[in-house]
């Protein structure tokens, strides 16, 4: 099943030009729903028209003034800004109130579950499988990631140098603007950033493209500034109800890259990993009792 993006406004205006053409007062009546979308992206137009001290009629106006379709279609898409920008404080606050830890505990676990399973609804095996072509056909693969994502960066770096592809982590700002100054079009950039995304790996992602490099974001909203910078994107959630973000969906689309990495060439893989399987059996990384 194919990983679907949600739709943003239809004509090829930003949103924010968008705005800047509705009339003054309607200017006005729309910023407080942008600024703060969690507050209203469950409202119906009715109730959301109640709390504006406008009338719905306005509101669906307003609506396809910037661009969009239905009002439904503006809802989804201040979902996506919802989490776009989520702080800390939003996601622990519209988590579970459960009256004890234990509750909360397994409200973390249902979250992660349900991001996994929106990985597994939207994601496309095949477009993984075009992607560890690239990995294997590459000059260079850089990963950018910074902040926590940086956890991504190493993890992916690891298990691919495993196989001898060369692959190159950048998690700081200096390391991401050296690296990507000399990329070019036999390199494949894979740029990491969630909700908002961070500006050292959006501008390296920018960069990167400029200088010819194909470059995959991997980002949680197609509202991500990734999706704009990057040749194209994956998305998996890292919505959580506690105070952070959840890795769980984003470990298990590397994870889900890695198969199709090492299966691409299987004979290949098989071969590195028998020797691999040697050092592991008696290595003097290993304890032994």
């Amino acid at each position: 099943m194919k990983q679907k993006m949600a739709p943003s406004p239809s004509n090829s205006l930003h949103l924010g030009e968008r705005i800047e053409q509705l009339s003054v007062k309607r200017q006005e009546i729309i910023r407080p729903i942008l600024e703060h979308p969690r507050e209203y992206v469950l409202l119906s137009v009715r109730a959301m028209a109640k709390r504006l001290k406008t009338d719905p009629a306005t509101v669906v106006r307003i609506v396809r003034g910037l661009g969009f379709g239905s009002y439904r279609e503006f809802q989804r898409h201040l979902h996506e800004l919802a989490l776009a920008f989520a702080t800390s404080l939003d996601t622990m606050q519209s988590g579970g109130r459960g009256p004890s830890v234990p509750t909360h505990v397994v409200e973390s676990l249902e979250q992660d579950l349900k991001n996994l399973q929106g990985l597994k609804n939207s994601l496309d095996a095949q477009r993984l499988v075009a992607l560890a072509k690239r990995f294997h056909e590459a000059r260079r693969i850089v990963v950018l990631a910074a902040d926590l994502a940086a956890q991504l960066a190493g993890y992916l770096e690891y298990q691919i140098s495993l196989l001898g592809l060369p692959i190159f982590a950048a998690t700081s700002a200096g390391r991401m603007l050296h690296l990507v100054r000399s990329v070019n079009k036999q390199d494949l950039v894979i740029a990491v950033s969630f909700r908002r995304g961070l500006r050292q790996t959006v501008e390296g992602a920018e960069q990167a493209r400029a200088n010819g490099a194909y470059c995959v974001g991997i980002a949680d909203t197609y509202l991500s500034p990734l999706a704009r910078e990057c040749n194209e994107i994956f998305l998996a959630s890292v919505e959580t109800t506690s105070f952070g973000a959840s890795y769980v969906a984003p470990i298990a689309l590397l994870n889900s890259l890695l198969a199709a990495v090492g299966q691409y060439h299987r004979p290949q893989t098989l071969a590195i990993v028998k020797e691999i399987a040697e050092e592991q059996r008696k290595g003097f990384r290993w304890y032994n009792p």
